[in-house]
C-alpha cells in the first residue's frame, strides 16, 4: 500500500447493537443455500482446516451456492499473497467451487472498475488472514468497500479468517496484551461494520486472549465481545449465529457489568456474563441468549 498514505478510515455510524435489533432478516439456519440470506457472514477464528474435511470452508461454499458457487478470495491483509493463493485455490477446487484471487494491494486497485467487475461475478467473498489494519487502510471507504456492503445486503456471502474476521465488526481489535485488563491491554479502531454490535477476537483460546477481550468490552459495554478459537466459526444470519468447527466461541456480555479501577491502572469487572459455546450451539444477538441446537442423545 506504499506505507506513506495518510488515509484514515472513518466508521459509518455508532449504532451498535440497536442495528441488529432492528434487522428484519430472520431466516433460520439450514435453509436452501441457493436462496442466500442477505447479510450472511462466516466469521472464522483463524487456522481453519484447508486440507482435511474442511468443515468451515465447506459450509461457506454451501451458503454461497454449492456447486454453483464462485468464490473471490481477497488477500489484502497479507504481504505474501502468493502463499495464500496456492492454499485457497486447492481448497476451493476440492470443494468444486469456482475461484478467483484478488490481492487488492493498493487503494488504486480497491477503486478500479476492473476489481468491482471481478467481485460482481462472485457469490462468496473470502478475506484471508494477515493485518486487519491493512484491510481497513487499503479497502476502507473505497469502491470495493461500498460494493461489498451493497452486495452483502443483496445476498452475497462474506467470510473471513483471523484478520479477515476481526475487520467485520464496527469496533475492531487491532492488538494488545494478554495480561490483566487495563486501558493499554487492547488497541481498538473502527471496523467495516459488516457485523454491528460485536467485538471480534480470534485465535482466542490458543493465544489466551480473554483479558484483552474483557478490556475491549469494558470500554464498549454495549457491544458483545466474541472470541473465536482456531478452526472455529460463527455463521451469522440475521440476529442468529451458529457455532461450527473444532473449538468454541466465547461470548462476553458486559451489559450489566460494572468496572472499578485500581491505583495501578488495572480495572476489575463484576457481573460479566460469559458463554462458552462449541459446535451445536447458536446465539441470539437480539436477546443475548444462547440456544442449544444439538444434544447428545446418549448423555
Amino acid at each position: 500500500m506504499g506505507g506513506q498514505e495518510a488515509f484514515v478510515y472513518q466508521p459509518r455510524n455508532n449504532r451498535g447493537l440497536s442495528s441488529l435489533r432492528e434487522s428484519k432478516v430472520q431466516q433460520p439456519m439450514g435453509s436452501d443455500p441457493m436462496e442466500r440470506t442477505p447479510g450472511t457472514l462466516v466469521v472464522i477464528g483463524g487456522s481453519e482446516d484447508r486440507r482435511g474435511d474442511r468443515e468451515i470452508l465447506r459450509r461457506f461454499v454451501e451458503l454461497a451456492g454449492g456447486s454453483d458457487a464462485h468464490i473471490a478470495v481477497v488477500a489484502t491483509a497479507t504481504t505474501v499473497p502468493d502463499e495464500f493463493e496456492v492454499e485457497y485455490k486447492r481448497a476451493f477446487a476440492d470443494l468444486a467451487a469456482g475461484f478467483d484471487f484478488l490481492p487488492i494491494a493498493t487503494r488504486e486497485e480497491a477503486n478500479e472498475p476492473a476489481t468491482i467487475e471481478r467481485l460482481k461475478k462472485a457469490s462468496g467473498v473470502f478475506f484471508t488472514g494477515g493485518s486487519q489494519l491493512r484491510i481497513a487502510q487499503i479497502i476502507g471507504g473505497s469502491q470495493t468497500d461500498i460494493f461489498l456492503h451493497q452486495a452483502s445486503r443483496e445476498g452475497i456471502v462474506i467470510g473471513g479468517t483471523s484478520a479477515g474476521a476481526a475487520m467485520m465488526s464496527s469496533t475492531m481489535i487491532l492488538g494488545g496484551s494478554d495480561t490483566v485488563p487495563t486501558d493499554d491491554a487492547v488497541r481498538l479502531g473502527p471496523g467495516f461494520e459488516l457485523l454491528s454490535g460485536l467485538l471480534i477476537d480470534m485465535h482466542f483460546a490458543e493465544r489466551g486472549r480473554l483479558a484483552r477481550l474483557l478490556a475491549a468490552v469494558a470500554q464498549f459495554p454495549h457491544e458483545l465481545g466474541v472470541g473465536i478459537d482456531e478452526d472455529t466459526a460463527l455463521v451469522v444470519q440475521g440476529n442468529r449465529c451458529e457455532v461450527i468447527g473444532a473449538g468454541a466461541a466465547t461470548i462476553v456480555d458486559a451489559g450489566k457489568a460494572t468496572s472499578e479501577r485500581t491505583s495501578r491502572g488495572a480495572f476489575g469487572l463484576t457481573d460479566v456474563r460469559l458463554h462458552v459455546l462449541p459446535a451445536g450451539f447458536a446465539f441470539d444477538l437480539s436477546t443475548r441468549q444462547p440456544q442449544i441446537i444439538e444434544t447428545d442423545a446418549g448423555a
